[in-house]
């Protein structure tokens, strides 16, 4: 891969992300404040990005792989995808917001396979280029939260009470409009399937790698995969809110320290992988959830703010440990033939269903558990997806067998 090429595929992947930490961080607080949306309203809006994520490989399957150019499919979303943002910024009532929202995600979720298959188009060893290149897109998230926090200050009590944190969407928008507009001199990614091959709804959704399900193991990591995404849902529908809620300051900007220790982690992976195994490795991302959503209820309970911090560096160790590893792992399962199928069914399983069924159960945690003066009961809010997580973990240490740790072969 030449210079170039390499330079404008990192500039793609910092601008996908950097469009998606620039609002979808701090949209909790803005559907309270703003909005004044309740917990299931907020839920309703969250669950947007699931049903973007079961919707997404319909455009993929039957547009980008069959019709169009990856890299001029990915120009267009995001051009309508900046129009929307501005209807979103525009929107005063939770009703047109769900409609802008819910159109949004159904068109920015396949620009994250898109992003990929444009990547991947120009890598001859895709293991060692890929994250090299993938982590400009840690990277554009880091600095929209950075941004927010510190050049904007947009997330303050002061601006959040003036409506300011609306903004939020202004920058996605802009951002967006500059990759939409920059997509169109990627490196030219030409469809994979002839137009004329009969269209399967079981090939556009995966179902192919349905077989995977026979093994024992894969089907206990599928059923977890969908288990672990309920408490994860906490996490991106809460956080934000109870960050601000709680008094901390800059709380956008402190978020991103999960990303850096995302980016940190992902180093780490492979050594894990080669020393403890897959078995492992995933344990421990989900024993991560279970210890963050502590630090997150007792720190706040006891007025001790450092816990939080911690609570929000677990990131790395919580998502890298568990999807990363799990794509991987997905990968060397399902062999040559059902790559595709089995990394489209373990999506749909844990950013659909499972993140659905979690926004959904956050939300009416979030309506249900109150104080006596009427405010969110935190504590609890946190308290439950950490049970949950510590089940999963539970669930998954005694049925999951691994009989060679670095031995991992397709199905």
């Amino acid at each position: 891969m030449n210079t170039t090429t390499r330079l404008k595929l990192s500039l793609m992947m910092f601008l996908e992300f950097f469009i998606w930490g620039a609002w979808f961080v701090t949209l909790g607080t803005f559907l309270g404040s703003n909005l004044k949306a309740s917990g299931s309203e907020s839920a309703a809006v969250f669950s947007t990005q699931s049903w973007g994520a079961i919707i997404a490989p319909f455009i993929i399957g039957l547009i980008a792989d069959r019709y169009f150019n990856a890299e001029k499919i990915l120009g267009i979303l995001h051009l309508v995808g900046a129009f929307l943002m501005y209807q979103m910024y525009q929107s005063d009532d939770i009703g047109s917001f769900y409609i802008y929202v819910l159109s949004y995600m159904i068109l920015y979720m396949p620009t994250l396979a898109l992003v990929n298959s444009v990547a991947f188009n120009q890598m001859k060893n895709p293991e060692k280029e890929f994250p090299n290149i993938r982590v400009w897109g840690t990277i554009g998230w880091i600095l929209a939260g950075l941004s927010i926090s510190f050049l904007f200050h947009w997330d303050s009590a002061e601006a959040i009470t003036q409506g300011l944190l609306k903004n939020t969407f202004i920058l996605a928008g802009i951002a967006a409009l500059i990759l939409g507009i920059f997509s169109f001199s990627l490196p030219k990614t030409p469809p994979k399937v002839a137009n004329t091959d009969k269209v399967k709804i079981g090939d556009l959704l995966g179902f192919d790698a349905l077989r995977l399900l026979k093994d024992r193991n894969f089907a206990i990591f599928f059923v977890s995969s969908i288990l672990i995404c309920i408490p994860l849902a906490f996490y991106y529908q809460n956080a934000h809110p109870f960050l601000t809620d709680v008094g901390m300051e800059n709380p956008t900007g402190k978020m991103a320290i999960g990303q850096v220790s995302e980016a940190l982690f992902l180093l780490l992976i492979p050594v894990f992988f080669v020393r403890f195994g897959f078995k492992v490795t995933i344990l421990v991302g989900m024993f991560a959830w279970a210890v963050r959503y502590a630090l997150f209820a007792y720190g706040n309970a006891n007025d001790l703010s450092f816990m939080l911090i911690i609570g929000i560096a677990l990131h790395g160790i919580c998502y890298d440990f568990f999807f990363v590893a799990g794509q991987i792992y997905t990968n060397s399962k399902a062999g040559e033939k059902y790559k595709s199928a089995a990394q489209g069914l373990i999506t749909l399983a844990t950013y659909g269903v499972g993140m659905l069924i979690g926004f959904m159960v956050a939300g009416w945690i979030t309506d249900n558990y109150k104080t006596f003066e009427g405010k969110i009961n935190w504590e609890m809010v946190w308290i439950i997806p950490a049970g949950i997580a510590l089940i999963v973990f539970t669930l998954f240490a005694i049925f999951f067998n691994e009989k060679n740790k670095t031995d991992i072969k397709p199905i």
